[in-house]
C-alpha cells in the first residue's frame, strides 16, 4: 500500500480541535483553553468544532456525533490540521461512523496520543501518515513549562522545517510524569516535578535498522485485536513498531501477556524494531523488570535475539515527547545509539 503524505502548513493557517474521546474541555477549561492560547501563540488560527467543548457526558453517549467531526474536519478545505483536545477510553467506537474515502481525498495533519491511538491507527492503515504526539491539554497547554528543545520541536516539526531525511530525534535531559491537580487555577499549564533522565534502553540488537513507524499505546490497541478494524498479517513487514503505556500503569505481567499476543501472531518475525516510550510511573526498578519482560517474551519465548529493541524513549504518557509520524521511514542505530527519521512526513 502506498503511503498519502499530508501537506505542510504554515503560519496563519487554520487548526481544526475536536474531541474523538473523553470531554475534558467541558470539565477543565482552563487547562484546555491555556493549550488553544499556547497554538494561538504560534501563529496558528484555531477552529473549533462542536465537540471540541461539548458536555462530557454527551460525548461519551454520542460517539457519532464524535466522529462527524473528524470527517467535517478532514473535509473542510479550511482546515490544514487536526489535534485531539485529550485521549480517553473509548474513541474505539467511533470506527464505524468514520469516512476514510474522505480523508484519503483531503490528508492533512491528524495528531494526538492515548487513546487517539485508535485514530492514527485507522487512518494509517487507510494509507495517510498520522501523527502520535501531544494534545491540547496534555502537552500544548503545558509547553512553556517544558523547555526550550521542546518548544523548537515542537514547532518546527509541525510546520516541517526540518531536515526529515536525516533528522536526529532529541534525547531531554528531564521528564515528568503526569499533572498537578487540574481543580486548582494555579495548576494550569503546569507539570509535577522534572526526574532526570536515564537515557534510552538499548537491549538488543546490532548496526543499523531501518522501517516504517508504527504503533501507539499498548493498552488502546488491543482494543480493536480480534476486530474487523486489525491488520492483515503482512501489514508488520519492516515496521518499527512503537509502544507506550498509559496512566493507568499496566502491571509488567500485563505488558507480557499483551506481548505474547504479538509474538503468537508471527510480529516480531517481520518487523525491524520494537521500541518502547518511557513507562508512565513506573520506579527504576520496574523499569528494569519491564525491561527484562520484553526480552524474555521477544528473545526467550521467541526466538527474536536480533531484533533490536529499545526502551525508555521520549515518546507516550511522559513529557516532554517526540512526534512520531506513522507510515514514515526511521532509523535506529545501535552504536552510534541514535534515532531519526531518514524520510519527510510532508508532501513536497
Amino acid at each position: 500500500m502506498s503511503i498519502i503524505k499530508v501537506p505542510r502548513i504554515k503560519v496563519g493557517d487554520t487548526i481544526a480541535i475536536v474531541s474523538p474521546s473523553w470531554g475534558g474541555p467541558s470539565i477543565y477549561s482552563g487547562v484546555y483553553e491555556n493549550g488553544i492560547k499556547y497554538i494561538q501563540s504560534l501563529g496558528f488560527k484555531i477552529k473549533e468544532y462542536p465537540s471540541a467543548r461539548a458536555d462530557a457526558k454527551f460525548l461519551h453517549d454520542n460517539p457519532e456525533f464524535r466522529a462527524k467531526d473528524l470527517n467535517k474536519a478532514f473535509e473542510d478545505p479550511e482546515v490544514k490540521a487536526i489535534i485531539a483536545t485529550i485521549g480517553g477510553d473509548d474513541c474505539v467506537r467511533l470506527l464505524p461512523y468514520l469516512n476514510k474515502e474522505i480523508a484519503i481525498k483531503n490528508p492533512k495533519i491528524l495528531m494526538g496520543y492515548s487513546d487517539t491511538t485508535i485514530l492514527t491507527t485507522f487512518y494509517n492503515l487507510n494509507g495517510i501518515v498520522t501523527f502520535n504526539g501531544p494534545s491540547i491539554m496534555a502537552g500544548f497547554s503545558q509547553a512553556e513549562n517544558l523547555g526550550d528543545q521542546y518548544k523548537f520541536h515542537l514547532k518546527n516539526f509541525i510546520l516541517g522545517d526540518l531536515n526529515f531525511k536525516n533528522y536526529i530525534y532529541p534525547k531531554f535531559s528531564f521528564y515528568t510524569e503526569g499533572y498537578p491537580d487540574w481543580n486548582i487555577l494555579e495548576n494550569i499549564g503546569k507539570t509535577k516535578e522534572t526526574k532526570e533522565t536515564d537515557d534510552y534502553h538499548w537491549l538488543q540488537g546490532k548496526g543499523s535498522v531501518e522501517g516504517q513507524l508504527f504503533g501507539g499505546c499498548i493498552e488502546v490497541l488491543e482494543f480493536i485485536k480480534g476486530t474487523s478494524f486489525w491488520f492483515p498479517n503482512d501489514f508488520w513487514q519492516n515496521k518499527i513498531l512503537f509502544l507506550e503505556t498509559s496512566e493507568d500503569k499496566p502491571g509488567i505481567n500485563q505488558v507480557k501477556y499483551m506481548l505474547r499476543n504479538y509474538g503468537i501472531q508471527g510480529v516480531f518475525n517481520q518487523i525491524s524494531a520494537l521500541i518502547f516510550g518511557r513507562a508512565r510511573d513506573y520506579s527504576f526498578e520496574e523499569k528494569r523488570l519491564l525491561d527484562e519482560a520484553i526480552i524474555d517474551i521477544v528473545k526467550n519465548e521467541f526466538g527474536n535475539d536480533k531484533l533490536t529493541i529499545v526502551t525508555n524513549m521520549d515518546f507516550g504518557h511522559t513529557d516532554p515527547q517526540i512526534i512520531l509520524p506513522l507510515g514514515i521511514k526511521a532509523k535506529l542505530d545501535n552504536s552510534k545509539k541514535e534515532f531519526c527519521l531518514i524520510e519527510s512526513p510532508f508532501q513536497n
